[in-house]
């Protein structure tokens, strides 16, 4: 059993992640998912994935940034474990994989917004030693 964490950057490896993607971001559509992640990469998002004998488990999209708030930092945008898979240390180790990678990049923090409804999330971010700094606001325009 090879577990394999690493980015992932060919259509062929992009496309294998989106089984477990629409697990956390349901209003994706698998025709345009390799598209839209190609897209988000000309902007700095990159995408790693945790695989065991090339079966993707777990998935995370991030981009590193620099602000007045937070300074240079790794801001998480998509973590999810597949549902068949939770619970087996596969979210924490690629969230190590995370903070390991914010490190090697000089990053000061590391961040992430989370939906209110994820309970089992905060439990998990909460126990990776995450703290709740602020509230998220936001406005959909119709």
């Amino acid at each position: 059993m090879s577990l394999i964490i690493a980015l992932t950057e060919s259509p062929a490896e992009i496309l294998d992640c989106f089984p477990v993607m629409v697990q956390l971001r349901p209003n994706l559509q698998s025709a345009e998912f390799v598209g839209q992640i190609q897209q988000q990469f000309d902007r700095g998002y990159q995408l790693v994935s945790l695989r065991r004998d090339n079966l993707v488990l777990a998935v995370a999209g991030f981009h590193i940034s620099t602000n007045l708030a937070w300074g240079k930092h790794l801001y998480i945008e998509d973590l999810v474990v597949d549902g068949g898979h939770q619970s087996q240390q596969y979210g924490q180790r690629l969230f190590q994989w995370l903070i390991d990678f914010a490190r090697q990049h000089h990053c000061a923090q590391a961040h992430l917004d989370s939906g209110v409804q994820r309970f089992s999330a905060h439990r998990f971010y909460l126990h990776q030693r995450l703290e709740i700094r602020s509230h998220h606001f936001a406005m959909t325009f119709n």
